[in-house]
């Protein structure tokens, strides 16, 4: 099995027009991701690759969300933690960032979470009535 990094999924998914090393690396990438290889995604380059395709290249929220969702149908992916990636999509389709959600689909076993993030985080969290809830420590 092979692990990738964040670097070698922006590089399939994204293209840097009249960047020739760019185009070198997603060539390679297509080649690797679709040779039918096993290979793995931890949670944190699902993280960095929202964040570089959101932060970097300006891509809308359902852009993400189409690109994460077809990185979870590709079947010799695997995902670590899949189900809770799954669930963090769903809610961020209901309105949270993919941090929050997927920092609450975590959490799927506790009775609580605890934020500091009352307007954007807490307030959806109650709102979408969503469980775990989520509280503001005072």
């Amino acid at each position: 099995m092979i692990g990738l990094d964040t670097n070698v999924l922006a590089r399939y998914y994204i293209q840097d027009e009249g960047d020739e090393e760019a185009e070198k690396q997603r060539l390679a990438a297509r080649r690797l991701i679709e040779s039918g290889r096993p290979l793995k995604v931890c949670k944190t380059v699902l993280l960095e690759l929202e964040w570089v395709m959101r932060g970097y290249y300006g891509f809308s929220a359902a852009e993400i969300a189409s690109v994460l969702s077809h990185l979870l149908a590709l079947p010799h992916v695997s995902i670590e933690d899949r189900e809770t990636v799954r669930q963090a999509l769903t809610h961020c389709a209901a309105g949270l960032d993919l941090a929050d959600a997927l920092h609450h689909a975590s959490y799927r076993d506790c009775d609580s979470m605890a934020s500091f993030d009352d307007r954007k985080f807490a307030r959806r969290v109650r709102r979408m009535g969503l469980m775990p809830t989520v509280m503001v420590p005072s």
